[in-house]
């Protein structure tokens, strides 16, 4: 099967194979005289394999290391990916219950305690804290999260979080023009010292950032929200920044 065709089976996007591609985490059986990507049945099984460890958050080098490594066993994996999506679904099941509640408290038909309301939620892991631990550390993470801490106990986040949507909205209006044009490396520039508002990026772990807006369908889901496109917009437009940092 070409890309576009495995694309629209499985229904991820086309520059996600060719990322997947470009990291050597599923790589082609071939390509054609034209130079296509073509995908063979061995290919698609892998391909579902990494689509289940994404279900369930791992970061794509984790996936790697994991579906490279000399004891791989694929049956063994799927057996454990069933065991983790069951967790998964039982407590969609308790959400699903506390949400049900909750309509009904909100219509006046029953009462609810507050143990109820927060039922099924579980904020012990945060999908997102281990890929930045490995990535920058954590002391870089304990100090962002700190200052995120402060913000909220002093009311400013509601007001930081609209002027970062102001400014995805900005740069999704010139998501089609070149990342390296002088309004957009203005708008990128503007979008550095925000997030250093919160953050003590470098250039470099500005660019590592962008590039996991694309890596991480969860970013790119979020950000093209704003505007399809717009989340690789960013990652060329904050390599480009970086880059002139080091001139």
């Amino acid at each position: 099967m070409k890309v576009k065709e495995v694309a629209d089976l499985v229904g991820i996007s086309v520059r996600t194979l060719h990322h997947y591609d470009e990291i050597g985490l599923l790589v082609p059986e071939g390509t054609t005289e034209a130079g296509y990507r073509i995908y063979s049945g061995k290919n698609l099984e892998l391909l579902q394999q990494i689509l289940f460890f994404r279900e369930l958050g791992f970061p794509l080098q984790t996936i790697k290391d994991i579906i490279y490594s000399p004891g791989f066993d694929r049956l063994a994996a799927l057996r454990q990916h069933r065991l983790m999506l069951m967790e998964k679904r039982d407590r969609l099941d308790r959400l699903l219950v506390t949400v049900d509640k909750s309509i009904q408290h909100a219509k006046g038909e029953s009462d609810m305690t507050n143990k109820e309301k927060f039922s099924g939620f579980d904020f012990s892991q945060n999908p997102y804290e281990k890929e930045a631990r490995d990535r920058w550390g954590s002391e870089a993470v304990d100090a962002y999260a700190a200052k995120l801490k402060g913000m909220e106990q002093s009311g400013e986040m509601a007001g930081f979080q609209e002027e970062m949507n102001e400014l995805y909205r900005t740069l999704a209006e010139m998501r089609h023009s070149d990342p390296a044009s002088p309004e957009a490396q203005e708008g990128i520039a503007r979008w550095y010292r925000l997030l250093n508002r919160v953050g003590s990026y470098t250039p470099e772990m500005f660019k590592g950032l962008g590039e996991m807006y694309v890596a991480d369908e969860r970013f790119t889901k979020n950000i093209d929200g704003f505007g399809e496109g717009l989340a690789a917009f960013m990652k060329d437009a904050m390599a480009e920044f970086a880059n002139r940092q080091r001139k």
